[in-house]
C-alpha cells in the first residue's frame, strides 16, 4: 500500500508560535496559568501540562503569575481582569487572529454591525466578539442565519473565523448580499487553512482512503475530514494510532494522510507507522 502525506499536514505558523511562547514563558516563570488549552489538541496540552503550566477555570489573585492568551485569543474583558489581578500577560494569539480584530474593530468604528461567520461557541470566535463595543451577530450555517435580525440591518462588515471553509463563507455571503443593503465581506481564512483545503479536495479523489489526524475539538481539522468525507466515503478522522482499525485498509492500494494545524509530528509520524505495520 503506498501512503501519501499532504504537503500542509500538521502545525501551522500560529500554532507553533504559540506553543514555542508558551516554553519559553514556562522557562521564565514557573507560575503560568491559561484558561483553557494552548490549541485544540489533547497531545499537545497534555505535554504543557506535564511542563508545568496550569490550566485554570477561573482568574485569581495574580500577583507573580503570567497569563497565556491561547492562539485562538481572548476578549477584551478577560485581558482587562488578568491586568486588574495582578498577572503579568503574555499574549500568545495568532497574528491572522489579531488581524480579525483589528479588522472588526475598525468596521466598528466606521458604523457598520460586525457579523462574524463561524462557529458561536469556538474560543477564536469568542475573542473576536469580545474585541467589539457592540454586539455582533454570529452566522453558524445558512439554516441558523436569523432572517429577521438581517433584514434590519442596513450595513455590516462580514469577518469570517480564519478556519472556516470558503464555500460555506461565500454561500452565506451571498444569502446576506440579497438582504443587506450594504455589505462588505473581508476573507480571513487564513493562507495555512485555504492551502490545507485546497489538497483536501484533491487527496481524496486520488487515494482509495483518507486518515485525518487531530482532535474532534479542533475545528480546522473537522473541516477537513467534512470535506474529504464529502468526496471519499473511506474518510477517517483519528486522534492517534489507537483509533486506527485495520479492517480500514482490507483491499486498499492508497491511503492518503493529513494532520490538522494543531496536530503534532509525532503524532502523525506514530499513525503512520502503525499504518506501515498494517500494510
Amino acid at each position: 500500500m503506498k501512503i501519501n502525506l499532504a504537503k500542509s499536514a500538521g502545525f501551522c505558523f500560529g500554532v507553533k508560535r504559540a506553543i514555542d511562547i508558551a516554553y519559553k514563558t514556562l522557562a521564565g516563570n514557573k507560575n503560568v496559568c491559561m484558561l483553557g488549552n494552548i490549541v485544540h489538541n489533547e497531545d499537545v496540552a497534555r505535554s504543557l501540562r506535564e511542563a508545568g503550566i496550569n490550566r485554570c477555570k477561573k482568574l485569581g489573585c495574580g500577583k507573580n503569575k503570567i497569563f497565556l492568551i491561547r492562539a485562538h485569543g481572548a476578549s477584551l474583558d478577560i485581558a482587562n481582569k488578568a491586568g486588574r489581578l495582578g498577572y503579568k500577560i503574555v499574549n500568545a494569539t495568532c497574528p491572522m487572529v489579531k488581524e480579525i480584530h483589528k479588522i472588526a474593530c475598525s468596521a466598528e468604528r466606521k458604523g457598520y454591525t460586525i457579523i462574524v461567520i463561524g462557529d458561536k461557541k469556538h474560543d477564536e470566535v469568542i475573542g473576536i466578539i469580545g474585541q467589539l463595543k457592540r454586539k455582533a451577530l454570529i452566522i453558524d450555517s445558512m439554516e441558523g442565519a436569523p432572517l429577521g435580525k438581517i433584514e434590519k440591518i442596513k450595513k455590516a462588515a462580514i469577518v469570517a473565523q480564519s478556519t472556516q471553509n470558503i464555500e460555506k463563507v461565500m454561500r452565506i455571503f451571498y444569502f446576506l448580499d440579497s438582504h443587506i443593503k450594504e455589505l462588505k465581506l473581508f476573507n480571513t481564512i487564513c493562507r495555512p487553512t485555504r492551502l490545507k483545503q485546497q489538497e483536501m479536495k484533491k487527496m481524496p479523489l486520488d487515494n482509495d482512503i483518507m486518515i485525518i489526524i487531530g482532535s474532534k475539538t479542533s475545528a480546522n481539522t473537522q473541516r477537513l475530514y467534512e470535506i474529504s468525507k464529502s468526496l471519499n466515503d473511506k474518510s477517517y478522522l483519528v486522534q492517534s494510532k489507537k483509533d486506527i482499525k485495520p479492517e480500514w485498509f482490507k483491499g486498499i492500494k492508497t491511503a492518503g494522510i493529513t494532520a490538522g494545524a494543531s496536530t503534532p509530528d509525532d503524532t502523525t509520524k506514530e499513525v503512520i507507522s502503525c499504518i506501515r505495520k498494517i500494510a
